[in-house]
């Protein structure tokens, strides 16, 4: 596999997801020592889930971000333009309504949808914005964004600690459990060149939601954006 360059061939991403399917979540395990999951519950929370309520989750690669909703008593839709990583999340996850997408041509009406979520996912969009919009309108009128995503720590030694010490160390741990390393070399280099918490609230207001705002993680080295339809 040709490792994606940061112009994020949309072709070539979906090869390199394809490619790391098989153990994507293990590995997300390992390279967070676990953290990843206190992410995915502030995640959910951040969503607010309701009874009743249909949630797309977009980028959503084998459902592991998904079915946490489904103890809510909501109904998540997991999507992803991966088809290796739905084939591996239907092996995983049956039960689950996974649907083929891509973000930027969502196979969904208008007005669809209590909420929108995606998590790591928005940095390898072509155009994050056109992205955001899609997501718009796909979103009831009232409903919710929840961003979850890689951003810049806020104190600078943890920001050089992250930046320039785990980001060149984190092909080497993937290659522990990831038969294509060269792609978590994409997936570092990505995560370094996304903007930072002020800048993704500046492309989600651009994109036309209401009132977006962020929380930071992990002193800043993921980052939740929220807002409103």
């Amino acid at each position: 596999m040709a490792r994606a360059d940061l112009d994020k061939q949309p072709t070539d991403v979906r090869r390199m997801f394809d490619t790391v399917a098989k153990r994507y979540d293990l590995t997300n395990d390992l390279m967070t020592a676990g953290i990843q999951r206190t992410w995915r519950r502030a995640m959910v929370d951040a969503v607010a889930p309701q009874r009743g309520d249909l949630v797309l989750d977009l980028a959503a690669g084998t459902g592991c971000s998904s079915e946490p909703f489904g103890t809510h008593g909501a109904v998540a839709v997991p999507c992803d333009f991966s088809v290796g990583m739905l084939q591996q999340g239907k092996k995983d996850r049956p039960s689950l309504p996974f649907v083929a997408g891509d973000g930027t041509r969502l196979p969904f009406l208008d007005d669809t949808f209590d909420a929108v979520t995606i998590s790591y996912g928005l940095r390898n969009f072509v155009d994050p914005v056109a992205g955001l919009k899609e997501m718009l309108r796909v979103t009831r009128p009232g409903g919710r964004l929840v961003v979850c995503e890689f951003s810049t720590p806020t104190n600078g030694a943890l920001r050089t600690i992250y930046l320039d010490g785990f980001m060149q160390a984190l092909p080497r741990i993937a290659s522990l459990t990831a038969s294509a390393s060269d792609a978590y070399v994409y997936l570092a280099e990505s995560i370094r060149a996304w903007p930072d918490q002020e800048g993704l609230a500046a492309m989600v207001a651009e994109a036309g939601w209401q009132r977006p705002e962020w929380r930071n993680l992990t002193g800043g080295i993921v980052a939740l954006h929220r807002a409103t339809a």
